[in-house]
């Protein structure tokens, strides 16, 4: 058996287990684990955080904004509901980060964390790519609503048929 052969049977393999759909949905939660935690840190500890991003600079509706998105986007990801807009929110997010607020490389946990921002945006971006995979509700919603066009189709086909063939019963009177 050649290479090649080897290959394609592997690939097989892994394509009818699913193999790419698992890894989507591990990487996905991997990805939206930091936002989640970050974005139920600062809800559950608001006033402090408030204060502390005051500090640096962010008003309170960007604050708020902040927390929406981490939670909204990091939910986003992690359930397969509209994964590409929140991947891509998510890596905006943490370009932005990255550029704004480390940018002290001569500090290095600064510079690390930079590196650690770009890194996760551009995970992000491949996931907004990928998209988010069988294992997802997106894959469940694009289903459901492919079944029903379909029940919808079969419906319209019968009632014309129905039309077709019209019965006309006459009563001798």
């Amino acid at each position: 058996m050649t290479l090649n052969e080897r290959a394609a049977k592997l690939y097989a393999l892994a394509a009818r287990l699913y193999v790419r759909d698992v890894i989507l949905l591990v990487g996905r939660l991997l990805m939206s684990f930091i936002f989640l935690h970050e974005g139920m840190t600062l809800a559950t500890h608001f006033d402090g955080a408030a204060k502390a991003m005051a500090a640096q600079g962010v008003g309170l509706p960007l604050f708020v904004a902040t927390i929406a998105l981490q939670l909204g986007a990091g939910l986003s990801v992690a359930t397969g509901v509209l994964t590409r807009l929140g991947a891509i929110g998510l890596g905006l997010f943490c370009l932005a980060t990255a550029t704004l607020f480390h940018t002290n490389f001569a500090s290095q946990s600064e510079l690390l964390n930079f590196e650690k921002d770009l890194a996760i945006s551009g995970g992000m971006f491949v996931l907004a790519v990928a998209g988010a995979g069988r294992i997802s509700l997106d894959w469940l919603l694009a289903a459901y609503l492919q079944q029903r066009r379909r029940d919808k189709d079969m419906v319209a086909a019968l009632l014309a048929v129905e039309n077709q063939f019209s019965l006309e019963v006459r009563l001798p009177v």
